[in-house]
């Protein structure tokens, strides 16, 4: 499949004077359906006095009259950029269906906002309920997406999700299982998804999965002209770690969505969400925070396994770590990549430092001079909350790893809290004491991290038992801590208000629990082997590697535990380098790691790659063998001065003296040309000890001679899985050893065995093309030809 070629979303100002256009359009495409019958009908209905109708009868035409008609339905708020339901209304109860019909259509056409049109097929009572619950949830909405808040402890200061979204690398995966670029979130439901009215969007801790959630709700609540979220008829909002012990949608909608007096019982609740004439989107927030995810009678798994609400779209936000394993086939898979330098930037000016242009080059000064500090904050929330901090505080740059990076920013967040409490005279003594002794809530925090029930809420009465009253109110004060209020409702009985609590984000809870494995680790020794038996580390990626950060001890039984996980090299990477470089044991941990092999996939964040990278170079300066490092899709180019291997991310692997095996798999379809793959022959014959050189899923050009000095490392090359050709005294010969002539690679695809001769070459090219037409790299190429 193509990727997506929409275009990217308009800027704020660009959307507002689309809007604007569009509905003056309308307005003049309006006064020409109008007659003055019609007119009149609607004076009457909306109580225009008298002297406003003799203005209409005295203009000098129909249409001037009209004119005047639809400025002061404007002016009285009966017809509006996003809605002229009210209009609709009062046609469809004159006995004009057709002429409502005809300016509803005129509405779409001109501003692209759907106007609530099907519930008017409803009775009138259902119809009533209907306007009562969009009107609600809109309500609730506003609410949710108005108080961004991107430093916890200014919580003087909010933001609208629209002042401070920036869109986010984002992909989709096409049906031959491949990622493709999509240029804008707006086309997440434009992509092709099966049979399955379900998309997952999943992206890392800090990605961005909720604020892009937020967004969507902004847009359905504003009837933004050009977003297609703002074209269901209903948008339901529902973060899922709210949802612990809820047994119904139903319930989860009257408790936490609509307000305490509405008018609407679960009952009615349950009506509307069963009408198919209705168009439907229900957006699941953070299944990764779900305290039910194993419960198999859960309301939300019946959901996800299309058991119940078939004829509703579901749009669910997760961790990769964390995907419903209910999940059909034919879901549809959304992926947030991060930051790039750009969006970073679009950050910073537009929600950190405004027109200040000096202050917008300071703070992207400080991740050019720091490029690790600028793979840390690919996350948009570390992105965002470094430039605030940055901004404010003067939050260092010198940070080498992300728990080097949440430790600074506590520690901002505690000094924040002591400035404030040291300017009123008052003394900080207690405050101190607080920020570093926090034994009780890292075993809270730990406890709800790897619970068989996962709970990230809680009731505040306990909180207040565990931790103390000063203790709780300081960690709320600086913002660690959140307090919101829910109406609990119990079967039969009324429902109360309560408050509870929850980390400002899961990666808080995170940095806590870190402390209480940290001390477990150092302490039970045995426990922690047991512990690492019955979960993935991967689902508490965060706490493992701040717990590496913390203490250096430790953290080196942690990687050294992690590693024997299956597939966990990858993420011993990601901990290894938490640990600081002068600590006694990282040889040893690094030597554990690369003695296994080190892959590098597209997919990887560029800390994943640098990391990575790191530690490759920290083995090779130690002359430590590197047994394989396996590019998977990540290679890009060769450097044509210092020779270093470029991947798609902008990264260079240089040359590792101690790597004996290297396999570069390149996207399928992919033409490897004369430079790339000379300097690939050149980066080999750099690497001393290496002993064997892969390239598959690709095609290579045609050489007639080959270096001497590759004579001593194994170079292979599977154009197609199954069909490897060996390079063996300068020439390619296949499985049996026969020599790959130029000749015989043109008869490679009719007769296996054969010499590769120059001729069956060109027949190979030709296979090849049509083998991986579909994919980007030769859709390209078709292109350019034409």
């Amino acid at each position: 499949m193509a990727s997506n070629a929409q275009q990217p979303p308009e800027s704020q100002e660009q959307r507002e004077e689309s809007v604007r256009l569009g509905f003056g359009r309308f307005k003049v495409a309006l006064s020409t359906v109008l007659t003055m019958e019609i007119i009149m009908h609607l004076a009457v209905i909306f109580a225009y006095p008298s002297g406003f109708m003799d203005d209409v009868r005295n203009a000098n035409t129909t249409t001037g009259g009209a004119l005047l008609m639809v400025l002061r339905m404007e002016e009285r708020g009966q017809i509006a950029p996003n809605d002229i339901s009210q209009l609709l209304d009062s046609l469809e109860e004159m006995g004009y269906a057709g002429t409502a019909s005809q300016v509803h259509t005129l509405f779409l056409e001109h501003t692209g906002n759907r106007t609530m049109i099907s519930y008017r097929r409803l009775p009138p009572e259902q119809a009533d309920k209907m306007l009562t619950f969009i009107r609600e949830l809109k309500e609730t909405g506003r609410t949710l997406y108005d108080k961004i808040q991107p430093i916890p402890y200014i919580k003087e200061k909010l933001y609208s999700v629209d002042k401070v979204f920036i869109e986010v690398g984002i992909e989709h995966r096409d049906e031959h299982g491949g990622w493709k670029t999509l240029s804008s979130y707006y086309g997440i439901f434009s992509v092709a998804k099966g049979s399955s009215r379900i998309q997952m969007i999943e992206g890392d801790p800090g990605y961005g999965k909720s604020t892009l959630a937020l967004q969507l709700v902004y847009d359905w609540c504003n009837a933004v002209s050009d977003s297609p979220f703002s074209r269901p008829d209903i948008l339901i909002f529902l973060n899922l770690r709210q949802l612990g012990g809820m047994e119904s949608i139903a319930q989860a909608i009257k408790q936490l969505l609509l307000p305490h007096d509405s008018s609407l019982e679960q009952h009615d609740v349950e009506q509307i969400l069963s009408s198919r004439n209705i168009n439907t989107l229900v957006l699941f927030d953070a299944y990764d925070e779900y305290p039910e995810q194993h419960n198999a009678d859960s309301f939300v798994t019946k959901i996800l396994e299309e058991k119940f609400l078939r004829h509703v779209d579901i749009l669910l936000t997760t961790r990769p770590s964390c995907i419903p394993s209910v999940l059909s086939s034919q879901t549809g898979r959304i992926r947030l990549t991060g930051f790039d330098e750009t969006a970073r930037e679009q950050y910073v000016r537009k929600a950190v430092t405004g027109d200040d242009e000096e202050a917008v080059q300071k703070i992207l000064e400080q991740f050019k001079l720091n490029p690790i500090l600028g793979d840390i904050c690919q996350a948009p929330l570390f992105s965002a909350m470094y430039a605030h901090l940055a901004h404010e505080d003067n939050m260092p740059y010198e940070i080498r790893s992300v728990t080097e990076f949440f430790g600074h920013m506590i520690t901002c967040f505690h000094n924040h809290a002591q400035n404030k409490l040291s300017e009123s005279g008052k003394s900080i003594e207690h405050l101190q004491t607080h920020a570093n002794a926090h034994a009780a809530l890292d075993k809270i925090a730990f406890e709800a991290l790897t619970g068989k029930m996962q709970q990230l809420v809680w009731d505040q009465t306990l909180f207040l038992r565990e931790l103390g009253e000063d203790f709780y109110k300081l960690y709320v004060d600086v913002g660690i801590l959140v307090e919101d209020e829910v109406y609990d409702i119990a079967l039969g009985k009324v429902a109360q208000l309560k408050k509870v609590v929850r980390f400002y984000h899961k990666l808080f809870c995170e940095w806590y629990a870190a402390y209480h494995l940290i001390k477990c680790v150092k302490s039970f020794r045995s426990w922690f082997y047991n512990f690492t038996k019955n979960i993935d580390p991967y689902d508490l990626q965060f706490v493992f590697r701040f717990a590496c950060g913390l203490d250096q001890a430790g953290g080196s039984k942690v990687v050294k535990l992690v590693r024997k996980k299956e597939d966990g090299a990858r993420f011993a990477v990601l901990c290894a380098l938490e640990l600081k470089e002068g600590s006694h044991d990282i040889l040893t941990t690094v030597r554990g790691i690369v003695s296994s092999g080190i892959n590098i996939y597209s997919a990887d964040s560029r800390l994943l790659q640098r990391s990575t990278i790191q530690l490759l170079e920290l083995a090779s300066q130690h002359e430590i063998p590197i047994s394989q490092v396996w590019l998977d899709e990540s290679f890009s180019s060769v450097d044509p001065d210092s020779l270093p291997l470029v991947l798609h991310s902008g990264l260079c692997l240089p040359s590792l003296s101690t790597l004996q095996e290297l396999v570069i798999w390149t996207e399928g379809g992919r033409e490897v040309t004369v430079d790339a793959w000379t300097g690939i022959l050149n980066y080999a014959i750099h690497s001393q000890l290496l002993k064997e050189l892969t390239l598959g899923q690709c095609l290579l050009p045609w050489m007639d001679s080959f270096p001497t000095s590759l004579d001593n490392v194994q170079v292979v090359w599977a154009p197609r899985i199954g069909k490897p050709y060996s390079l063996r005294s300068g020439r390619w010969q296949n499985e049996s050893g026969e020599i790959l002539t130029r000749g015989a690679y043109d008869d490679l695809t009719r007769r296996s065995g054969e010499i590769l001769t120059r001729g069956a070459y060109d027949d190979l090219v030709t296979e090849f093309r049509e083998r991986w037409s579909h994919t980007d790299w030769q859709q390209q190429r078709m292109a350019r030809r034409e």
